[in-house]
């Protein structure tokens, strides 16, 4: 049983020296920090440098034997307060 997850975003070394946004890794763990979890964002490039934060994506996420969990899907929203029916949802 898992009672608590940390989440740790894996560092691309291509996105620290050019800025190029890549897909985003996260590696999901247990108190103990044994890795239970891994997450990985499904989208395209132009989506990732084009659209920022607000982007859409499909989160996919792994046990470790590499069989899906669950998949997390965000649809493409705007981040402003002045339309409350089209904010971030996932």
């Amino acid at each position: 049983q898992i009672d608590q997850i940390l989440i740790h975003q894996q560092i691309e070394l291509l996105e620290i020296l050019t800025g190029f946004e890549t897909k985003n890794k996260y590696e999901i763990k247990n108190t103990l920090g044994q890795r239970v979890y891994f997450a990985e964002e499904d989208t395209d490039c132009c989506t990732r440098n084009c659209c920022g934060p607000s982007r859409p994506f499909t989160l996919r996420i792994t046990d470790n034997l590499g069989h899906e969990v669950i998949t997390l899907q965000r649809p493409l929203r705007c981040s402003s307060c002045c339309f409350p029916c089209c904010l971030q949802e996932v």
